[in-house]
């Protein structure tokens, strides 16, 4: 078997376990719901499905072909939404699951928008600034009729950022005649970007787990958290729940990570990591920092693991080691269905995705909203808006989980899928 039939194998069983987690989460919401067969079929199934084949030119006048997709799941209560990402293990399986979590987030915090998805299957370390405009451009062109400010908006995910975005913008704008920013979230600022943008899902992450304190009579200088994985989503939350008094004792990239029980000085960290680049965090010895593994951090006796890093982290095989009080969810699907059972099972509080992971979205609802109004909020607007959305949200969740004894998951779904459903049925 060649690497790249290898490559495409693995990335279909990582996608697939993604997405068979995705849909029993569903089938389990629906059956507490009890929708009916075809309704469940419907918001089983993605609208529209488009996969692109995108020729680049690399160094030396190599041609490599890739593929690309694109997922709008369901879009019952708005326009599409939804990132791209750019990552080797990326497969239809994997963006078919994420649209639909996509779904579900948008309606459980009550935003405007249904859910899409967008990879490209492609490992661009090491790729040129021109090389990557040139694929981002042709995923453009190749999904110009599909995507709009009010028909499906990408934002940035795994292995994109907001140059990217900005090129999706200037590409899509040509095709228009017109200048459109509306039409992509997660730009740069002079583009139409908005405040606190970059750090709105780790914020809303953090701000999660402050409002859990809140319901269980915890306070955050008491606590102890890890973070496996220190990308835009786990700095952040690090940040936040560090300023808010917190004691982060690990953190991790692929490569490894930092553990020290006394505390890490997350700012530090992040300049560390800024300054040496992906793959480097083990080698961080701030604070008398030592080295630890990723499957010793997700072990760790902490209060809150927050898993930031990609899906299926957690999982039936290592569930049993997870020693944490509470898991909250940085990441889309970073916990099997299988794991979730076990957990549950065990007494651990698990923050679900759909919720813990919301701010990205909800910021980029902001950034949207400005964009159509043509305004520019500060900072401090956005902070304050992004905080009373998460904490309506947890609220609702928290009295659902309570009033049916039921877990946070089982609550965040039951409220977004009844939402869509609601919705979805008013329109046939």
């Amino acid at each position: 078997m060649s690497v790249i039939a290898q490559r495409d194998s693995q990335a279909v069983t990582v996608g697939q376990t993604l997405l068979n987690s995705v849909l029993a989460q569903f089938d389990a919401a629906a059956e507490r719901l009890q929708l009916d067969d075809g309704l469940r079929h419907l918001l089983r199934t993605p609208q529209r499905e488009v996969t692109v084949s995108l020729p680049v030119w690399r160094k030396r006048r190599e041609l490599t072909v890739l593929r690309g997709f694109r997922v709008q799941h369901n879009n019952a209560l708005g326009p599409f939404k939804g990132g791209i990402r750019y990552h080797p293990d990326s497969s239809l399986e994997e963006v078919r699951a994420l649209a639909m979590l996509m779904t579900w987030k948008c309606a459980l915090l009550r935003l405007p928008f249904g859910g899409a998805k967008g990879a490209v299957t492609v490992d661009v370390a090491g790729w040129s600034s021109e090389e990557l405009e040139q694929l981002t451009r042709g995923y453009a062109r190749a999904l110009m009729r599909v995507l709009g400010p009010a028909v499906d908006i990408p934002a940035p995910d795994v292995g994109t950022n907001e140059r990217i975005m900005a090129w999706l913008m200037d590409e899509y704008s040509l095709g228009q005649r017109y200048v459109e920013p509306a039409v992509v979230t997660g730009k740069p600022l002079l583009l139409g970007g908005s405040e606190g943008r970059s750090e709105a899902t780790g914020r809303g992450a953090a701000l999660t787990v402050l409002r859990l304190l809140g319901k269980i009579g915890g306070r955050p200088e008491h606590l102890t958290v890890a973070v496996q994985g220190f990308g835009k989503v786990g700095r952040w939350a690090a940040a936040t729940l560090a300023d808010a008094g917190a004691r982060i004792v690990a953190i991790n990239d692929w490569a490894g990570g930092a553990y020290a029980p006394r505390g890490l000085d997350v700012r530090t960290a992040m300049a560390y990591a800024a300054e040496h680049g992906d793959g480097h965090l083990r080698e961080f010895r701030g604070g008398g920092a030592e080295s630890i593994s990723n499957a010793e951090l997700l072990a760790l006796a902490v209060d809150v693991l927050i898993p930031a890093a990609v899906e299926n982290q957690i999982h039936e095989d290592n569930a049993e080691a997870v020693r944490a009080r509470m898991v909250v969810e940085g990441a889309n699907g970073p916990i099997t269905a299988e794991a979730d059972e076990i957990l549950w099972d065990r007494g651990v509080v698990v923050v679900p995705d759909i919720l813990a992971n919301a701010g990205g979205v909800v910021v980029s609802y902001f950034e949207w909203a400005q964009n159509w109004q043509r305004e520019s909020w500060s900072l401090t607007r956005v902070r304050r808006r992004l905080a009373a959305v998460m904490s309506r949200a947890f609220d609702t969740v928290w009295e659902r989980h309570r009033a049916d004894r039921i877990s946070l998951r089982q609550a965040a779904f039951g409220l977004a899928v009844e939402r869509v459903a609601d919705a979805t049925r008013r329109q046939l």
